[in-house]
Parts: C-alpha cells; structure tokens; sequence
C-alpha cells in the first residue's frame, strides 16, 4: 500500500504531465495556426520560407498529437504517451546541442531548457510508472 508521500508525489507528477500536454496542444495550435510568427517567437528566423513553415506545421502536428493522446487517455494509456513523449523530447534536447552553434544563443537555450524540461518530467513519471 503506497504511503501519503508517495500518492501526494504521483499525483503532483501527473498533474505537472496534464499541464505539460495542454502546453504542447497550445504550442501546436499557435505554430500550426501561424508557423511564421511562431518561429520569429523562437528567435529563428524571419521572412518568408515556405519550407521553414512547412517543416513547423509538421512539429505542431507532433506537439497536437502527444499533447491529445495524453490527455484523451486513460491510466494505462498515459503510460504509453508519458514514454513517447520521453523518446521525442530526449531527442529534442539531442538536436539542440548538436545545433546550438547555428542558432542564437538564446534560442538554443530557451528550447533546450523547455526541451529538457519535459524529459526530465517525462522521466520522472516513467520511473514512477515503472515503479509502481
């Protein structure tokens, strides 16, 4: 039988993945509504580049679908996005050392610290799954 803490630990952790789903639907709307802008926001790039905003939609498309299968699951469910969402922001962190250099600064760091982030919440709710 789990103890107090450990409940009050997993519920803090699935709440923080609930918020961090919403996060990725909202994400994915906005770069897919307006690929452009979003981009400008992320210190990326400016003008129009039809296959910047091309290659954009196809990561919204990625943040609307982990986000929703996250939060149209179940219990058992959420085990399985909470993993695939792990796999793409651990590599997501990947891509943004290897490409640190040919970005701004900020930029790179802005999406490693959101990147790293989520993996280290999706890690921490694997582990917990996994535990259990």
């Amino acid at each position: 039988m789990a103890d107090v803490n450990e409940v009050d630990e997993r519920d803090k952790i699935d709440e923080l993945m609930v918020q961090l789903a919403r996060g990725r639907v909202a994400l994915g709307v906005a770069a897919f509504a307006a690929p452009g802008l979003t981009v400008r926001a992320m210190g990326m790039g400016r003008g129009a580049d039809g296959g910047r905003d091309f290659v954009t939609r196809m990561f919204a498309a990625r943040e609307i679908a982990l986000g929703a299968g996250y939060l149209l699951s179940g219990e058992e469910g959420r085990k399985l996005w909470a993993r695939l969402g792990l796999g793409v922001d651990s590599l997501d962190v990947v891509t943004g050392l290897s490409g640190r250099k040919r970005v701004p600064l900020w930029a790179a760091a802005g999406a490693l610290a959101v990147s790293g982030s989520a993996a280290a919440l999706g890690a921490a709710k694997v582990a917990r799954d996994v535990l259990r």
